[in-house]
């Protein structure tokens, strides 16, 4: 997850997802634990009510365990230099794991929308990736990559 996309869980504890009286935990799945420390005293500080544990974590594994909703917003970005291939060959790793450790412990019913881009690409590999959840499961914010085909 990159720092701009971040902040946008200081919405989600507000509540403005599930609700002012549905406690929820938040669970954050990155590379680094440790760079997250700033973001996690601001949520702490700000003392949000539905906000009951935050975990952190590089396992998606432990991420994923029986979550009901997964937003997946950590894809690499694009490098000088870097050809297209490239960036999607490392993107297909990160969403194929994910998919699989979906796959094997979250909720059956769980909703996950993919955020990370090229979004349609990285929904399709995650939802390849596992095979015992419904397509129905899944969603792509796609709108960039619909604009560009269009364009």
């Amino acid at each position: 997850m990159s720092g701009k996309v971040l902040t946008h869980q200081f919405r989600l504890a507000t509540g403005e997802l599930l609700g002012c009286a549905q406690p929820f935990s938040l669970r954050l799945l990155t590379p680094n634990p440790r760079g997250l420390n700033a973001i996690l005293m601001e949520l702490a500080d700000c003392a949000y009510p539905v906000l009951h544990e935050i975990v952190v974590t590089d396992n998606p594994w432990i991420a994923f365990k029986d979550v009901n909703y997964s937003f997946l917003v950590g894809a690499k970005q694009r490098r000088h230099g870097m050809l297209r291939r490239d960036l999607l060959l490392e993107n297909a790793e990160i969403f194929r794991v994910q998919g699989k450790a979906l796959n094997d412990v979250a909720n059956r019913n769980v909703k996950i929308l993919v955020v990370g881009n090229p979004a349609n690409t990285n929904t399709l590999i995650a939802m390849k990736n596992a095979p015992d959840l419904a397509p129905e499961c899944f969603s792509s914010m796609a709108m960039l990559d619909h604009n560009r085909a269009v364009g």
